[in-house]
């Protein structure tokens, strides 16, 4: 062992620190923990890599501070997986307590060495986002085999040795192979199977050192003795037994051997007197048995209290979405241990890492001979490296930082004309994920830009800007081409000569989202505006007339698009086509009318014509009045939309070609929305023109010209709306079934009589192996929980349904000890399910009352609810998944051969920002849609870039220009906030609005402070969520 002060290193330097003393990742730009004053204190800490540091700290200083110090110094970011171990006065081996002094706890520090060691083991190393911290783990088996504590069989052990080899020498050579297994002990029986170790190295040819890793801990992680510290005990009969804490729970070995295992949705409580350490069981409900209480013997108080402590930890780290609170102190009396869990924990680490940015700092693996990636960046080190086959998949540049990710919109080497790419055939675009990128992200299925004049124009070659922010990770990009391989467009991006060099658009960043775009002239935006009337009465014209053109432009999906799309197939049935044309085509030609002569009125009113010479000019009513005086002529063919609905969705069930058909079409770039949405869209316009005529007759009073024009008008589409209005809100419901079906498998009646949709979300379900994320849809008869399946499609797959006849709900937070939790109890079956906040929580807990009262009142037990092959779905809550445990994981793979399904509807949306909606929220969805101009910022950008941005369907979709057949990019607003920038962001600008998620802000100017109001408006009903409380049908909205 070489001692500190004979080093000409340190471990900083050897890991690529900075000069500056103890700058850290975790926090940038920040000192060292603060200190208490006092006298300093030296304290040495013994590395993963055999190494020592010595640290000064205060001797008052609690433990977090020198923990802190260490992962500091070693750039650490995931470092609360890891802990500071030595030995105390007693010869145990203990954690350093981060809440209590040091000193307190370490008597003798000069004689005192503790252990910077691995504390937490979790089940899948993907959890893992740093490759440094999966550096100090393969380190962690390393020491482990060494010493004989993971133990395993003989071809486990030589080739987790051969992954290790390759890692520290490279590719395999016969005699510096032997020699290097001559001088180095990897296990305590190593010579016994050294042949069986060489011919595994054989096979590592180009392998990476972090790949090497990655392989190392997928092999460790499967062994039985993976993460196991034995703590020996005795049962009541004296059998000698071993105790020990995992992330699923405590378990029971004798020898080396798994008898028995308690999962933490089990065991109600841990505790010990004495010598007797306690597992108190919960009952189980199916045996009508009493509490069961277990005891253990164990060496002394102590040994109980140690393993009790690490206990606690596991439960709390693994278990809870945050750090446990601080009991009160007691006034009087103390009752029981104050020892809590101190640091993040899991939840709160992988969130971290995804929300912020980190710098990705190089460093030097101590043992390895050969060049390792870790001094590339991971962009360029993706591109010549092999991801481990089990975690093959795209590489996910929305968790890369902004600037990097710049780089790789930018026109390489600053060229105009940026040619067509050629997709490889493996269908990756060239590219898989290095192990330092994220294996388990889940992707979606989004479009990249497939103009090359779009992206000239947007994109106009300025590579990799620093002050760069594009969006964040929830913009999709429209496009002819797929970002999964699965499909490409006539005309790409990048030149096909630098698709093996530079990475293609990523399927969150958009040309029109980037920085680098059209910078509108401030003082030239202004004087035009002051040309324009500033009457709110002509701010509301105006918002008919955009409204008007989005609306154009849907209507012209159905009738020309779709069209062409199926007119020349014979499989597509020609009544429907008939039927879709008869009743579609007399709407869009009548609107084409309707949108000339309004956008003729409004450049009346602009004064951009010489008409106002001859009257007046500045009025809408009269307009509106005759258009929907004309509209009532068409209410036949509004009545017969709800018919094309239904026979379009019968002919895609009797036909897999008509099927197909319609998948193939919403593929397309025109059709930014599900199909079905622009079928309902004539309906859903009726809306709009009353919403815009009350907004009208409010403004104006009785006595201005135009106020009798626009009540008469009102009066017209009022009637209309209550006319038209239960068919609309039977085809919404309709439609929501349709499109939940294309996203759950195992479900073969979803759409049958009387069932209604009510709210789909995200819960996290209590089971055996913790609280995992669920996809929770509620219905008028029942509650069905999925997860996200491993599909060709990403489709959720079912894993149950709870009848809501007969359900009783109750809180359940200090029972289980998880936040926002609540269990409901079925006649057959009981869930605990987490939500992520209080007020998400409330809406379900609100809603599924409301939809257990309607289930009792309309019916009794309906067995029929949801016909699935449970029996093939239905996966092991407790035991056998680990298949269930990498769901992401398998996510990701199967978004390689994801073939035509829509990755970005509101159901991945919801998955992925952990929020829920309910029909209420669809429903207010539906009225509060917005078109327009405005000019978007990023937070660090200076000019501002002109749009025209449509707000539909709980997503901002963007376009150059009005004229556009189709979006560039989607912003889907499901967790976004929007408010108004504070005086510290220095935008002075007017009537600007923010959009915050998480990291990711843009701003938004809009032309006057009507419009601003509106946008305000619209975007918080997408961005808060609604409780069902509120009137559920439309005559009680209006």
């Amino acid at each position: 062992m070489v001692e500190p002060a004979d080093r000409s290193s340190t471990a900083g330097q050897r890991l690529g620190a900075p000069e500056s003393f103890g700058v850290s990742t975790l926090e940038p730009g920040l000192r060292p923990p603060a200190q208490p004053p006092g006298r300093q204190v030296s304290m040495r800490v013994q590395m993963l890599d055999d190494t020592q540091e010595v640290f000064q700290i205060s001797q008052r200083s609690p433990g977090k501070v020198l923990f802190d110090l260490v992962c500091a110094h070693l750039n650490l970011v995931e470092g609360d997986y890891f802990g500071l171990e030595y030995q105390d006065q007693r010869k145990m081996t203990v954690w350093l307590d981060l809440l209590k002094p040091t000193l307190k706890q370490i008597r003798r520090p000069k004689n005192t060495i503790l252990r910077f060691v691995v504390k937490f083991f979790p089940p899948d190393h993907t959890q893992l986002m740093e490759e440094l911290t999966r550096y100090l783990f393969a380190l962690q088996i390393k020491r482990d085999l060494a010493c004989g504590r993971l133990i395993c069989n003989d071809t486990s052990a030589a080739l987790m040795v051969s992954h290790i080899i390759q890692s520290e020498i490279g590719d395999f050579d016969e005699t510096q192979s032997w020699q290097h297994l001559l001088h180095n002990k990897y296990l305590p029986d190593q010579d016994a199977i050294r042949d069986e170790i060489i011919d595994c190295h054989r096979d590592h040819v180009g392998q990476t050192p972090a790949e090497s890793d990655y392989q190392l801990l997928e092999i460790a992680r499967r062994l039985e003795m993976y993460g196991v510290r034995l703590h020996p005990a005795k049962d009541r009969e004296g059998t000698k037994l071993s105790l020990a804490v995992a992330n699923s729970g405590v378990l029971v070995f004798q020898g080396n051997t798994k008898i028995n295992s308690f999962n933490w949705s089990k065991i109600r409580k841990l505790s010990f007197k004495r010598k007797r350490f306690l597992i108190k069981l919960r009952a189980d409900p199916t045996q009508n048995a009493h509490h069961d209480t277990l005891e253990f013997a164990m060496a002394s108080r102590d040994c109980c209290k140690v393993f009790w402590k690490i206990c606690v930890e596991y439960h709390a780290f693994f278990r809870l979405f945050e750090e446990p609170k601080p009991k009160p102190k007691p006034i009087l009396f103390t009752r029981g241990s104050s020892f809590r869990f101190s640091g993040r924990t899991q939840k709160q680490i992988i969130d971290y890492v995804k929300d912020s940015e980190p710098k990705k700092v190089p460093f030097e693996r101590k043992h390895s001979k050969i060049l390792s990636n870790s001094s590339i960046s991971p962009q360029s080190a993706s591109t010549r490296s092999h991801v481990p086959k089990e975690s093959a998949t795209s590489i996910p540049l929305a968790d890369q930082p902004d600037s990097d990710r710049l780089s790789h919109l930018a026109v390489p080497n600053g060229s105009e004309e940026p040619q067509a790419v050629t997709p490889p055939t493996n269908g990756l675009h060239g590219l898989t994920a290095a192990p330092g990128s994220d294996p388990t992200q889940p992707r979606q299925n989004h479009h990249v830009a497939g103009s090359v004049l779009d992206q000239q124009l947007l994109n106009p070659g300025s590579p990799g800007s620093e002050k760069s922010s594009l969006g964040g990770p929830h913009v999709a990009v429209n496009g002819n081409s797929s970002v999964n391989g699965q499909r490409m467009g006539r005309t790409g991006v990048l030149g096909a000569e630098q698709s093996a060099e530079i990475q293609p658009l990523s399927p969150l960043t958009s040309p029109l989202l980037t920085e680098a775009g059209y910078v509108r002239n401030d003082e030239e935006d202004e004087a035009r505006r002051k040309k324009f009337p500033t009457d709110k009465a002509y701010f509301i014209a105006k918002e008919l007339l955009t409204t008007e053109r989005t609306y154009l432009n849907d209507l012209q999906v159905i009738t020309e698009s779709f069209h062409s799309a199926v007119g020349k197939d014979e499989a597509f049935p020609d009544s429907v086509k008939s039927l879709i044309s008869a009743n579609y085509d007399p709407v869009y030609k009548f609107h084409q009318g309707f949108l000339k002569e309004t956008e003729q009125r409004l450049a009346q009113w602009e004064g951009r014509s010489n008409a106002h010479i001859k009257g007046d000019y500045q009025r809408i009513g009269d307009v509106l009045l005759k258009n929907i005086q004309g509209l009532r002529q068409l209410t036949i063919h509004l009545q017969k939309h709800s018919e094309c609905l239904v026979e379009l969705e019968r002919a895609c069930r009797s036909s897999r070609k008509v099927e197909t058909l319609c998948r193939d079409f919403e593929q397309q770039r025109v059709c930014y929305l599900p199909l079905n949405i622009f079928l309902l869209r004539p309906l859903h316009r009726l809306l709009h023109y009353k919403l815009i005529l009350e907004r009208l007759c409010k403004h104006y009073p009785p006595t201005h010209d135009d106020f009798r024009d626009c009540r008469a008008a009102l009066a017209d589409i009022s009637e209309m709306v209550l006319q038209l209005q239960g068919i609309m809100m039977k085809m919404e419901n309709f439609q929501k079934l349709i499109e939940l079906k294309k996203d759950l498998t195992g479900v073969e009646d979803l759409i049958s009589p009387g069932r209604e949709f009510i709210r789909l979300g995200c819960l996290s379900k209590l089971s055996g192996k913790g609280l995992q994320q669920r996809m929770f849809f509620l219905f008028s008869d029942c509650l069905v929980y999925t997860s996200r399946g491993m599909t060709p499609s990403n489709q959720f797959k079912v894993h149950g349904q709870l009848p809501l006849y007969g359900m009783t709900i109750r809180e359940s937070e200090e029972e289980w000890g998880v936040p926002h939790s609540f269990t409901l109890f079925g006649q057959r079956q009981s869930v605990v399910v987490a939500a992520s906040c209080t007020s998400e929580m409330e809406r379900w807990v609100e809603d599924i009352r409301m939809a257990i009262d309607l289930a009792e009142q309309s019916s009794s037990l309906n067995n029929d609810l949801l016909s699935t092959s449970l029996s093939d779905n239905k996966l092991s809550e407790d035991g056998g998944g680990e298949q269930e445990s990498e769901d992401e994981l398998g996510g990701s793979r199967s978004s390689l051969e994801r073939q035509g399904h829509r990755g970005n509807t509101t159901v991945h949306v919801c998955w992925h920002r952990n929020t829920s909606v309910s029909m209420v929220d669809f429903s207010i969805a539906v009225e509060n849609q917005l078109s327009g101009n405005l000019l978007r910022k990023f937070k660090n950008s200076n000019g501002w870039q002109k749009l025209w941005v449509v707000f539909t369907n709980f997503s901002l979709f963007f376009y150059k220009s009005h004229q556009d057949d189709y979006p560039l990019a989607s912003l889907p607003l499901l967790g976004y906030s929007v408010t108004v920038p504070s005086e510290s962001e220095n935008i002075h600008k007017d009537y600007v609005f923010k959009l915050h998620f998480k990291s990711h802000v843009y701003y938004f100017r809009s032309e006057s402070e009507y419009t601003f109001e509106r946008w305000m408006e619209v975007i918080r009903s997408a961005t808060c969520s609604t409780s069902r409380s509120l009137p559920s049908t439309r005559k009680d909205l209006y």
